[in-house]
């Protein structure tokens, strides 16, 4: 027989559950099932996310666009911690393009400097590595950023240097066409050296060369199964251009700040529905 205790909080669990506005019961019945059917289905071990339409966000809020920023910046933690216990391996994240770098104002981008420093700063203070167990990588031209911003990056690099279950990169200031380049570059003073033979050259041998394959577990690894582009464009934006020749695209119309739990489980969802064919 229940106790008086037992049945007042039954009672109360059941009164808030009816008191719950009908659209959000529906909302979490859907993501639980949506949860359920994605979690039943094979993970992508490696995704990466295009994270795109702050500033759009801000402009139809009437807000500045640092706050759409600093909405997305919290956005993000909460979409890397879906990510992580969905079991995903490696997370790749488009922070700042090469171009945002050398284009946008200097006020803005100063923001999204303190904002990043802020969020590495998180990630150390709180002991979201040892929770996660992540390693962070930077990747990109990191010479160009503030030197307090790259202090803390070496910070974070090396003291999530000796996990390995889960990584996360960071593409900061970051270009396809650039990563690609500085890697002919390397490649090219090898061959110089006598290092490499011409002959020696292929894409397994080129690939190590590019640092977003660095030190990681298997070469595999540095290819994303899904790539997620939010905002409703439809273009790649010289983002991760060799390593997505044979991955899974998937765009959302939503803009960042407002990407929910069950828009990510919808793309995975959505990976899982299709046959990967890789050129064959």
């Amino acid at each position: 027989m229940l106790s008086l205790a037992k049945l007042a909080r039954s009672l109360s669990r059941r009164l808030k559950f009816i008191s719950r506005p009908l659209g959000k019961l529906v909302y979490e019945f859907y993501e639980n099932w949506l949860y359920t059917q994605v979690s039943e289905g094979p993970i992508p071990k490696h995704i990466a996310i295009i994270p795109d339409g702050n500033r759009r966000w801000a402009r139809n809020q009437g807000l500045d666009a640092n706050v759409g920023h600093e909405v997305g910046y919290e956005r993000l933690e909460e979409v890397l911690s879906w990510l992580w216990d969905l079991g995903v391996k490696v997370v790749t994240v488009y922070a700042m393009s090469y171009e945002n770098c050398v284009r946008r104002p200097e006020e803005e981008k100063a923001h999204l400097f303190n904002l990043m420093k802020r969020g590495v700063d998180k990630f150390i203070n709180e002991r979201i590595l040892e929770r996660y167990k992540v390693r962070v990588r930077f990747l990109g031209r990191l010479d160009i950023i503030p030197e307090n911003l790259r202090a803390e990056i070496r910070k974070i690099e090396e003291l999530s240097s000796q996990y390995g279950e889960k990584i996360l990169n960071v593409a900061l200031c970051y270009g396809g066409r650039q990563e690609i380049i500085d890697a002919v570059r390397v490649l090219m003073r090898d061959v110089k050296e006598g290092k490499v033979g011409v002959d020696e050259i292929s894409e397994d041998l080129f690939i190590k060369y590019l640092p977003l394959a660095s030190d990681l577990p298997t070469l595999d690894l540095s290819e994303p199964d899904l790539v997620i582009r939010t905002s409703g464009e439809l273009r790649i934006s010289n983002f991760l251009l060799w390593h997505i020749a044979y991955s899974e695209l998937y765009f959302c119309d939503v803009f960042w700040p407002e990407f929910r739990r069950i828009d990510l489980l919808r793309a995975i969802r959505a990976y899982q529905k299709r046959q990967r064919r890789f050129g064959a």
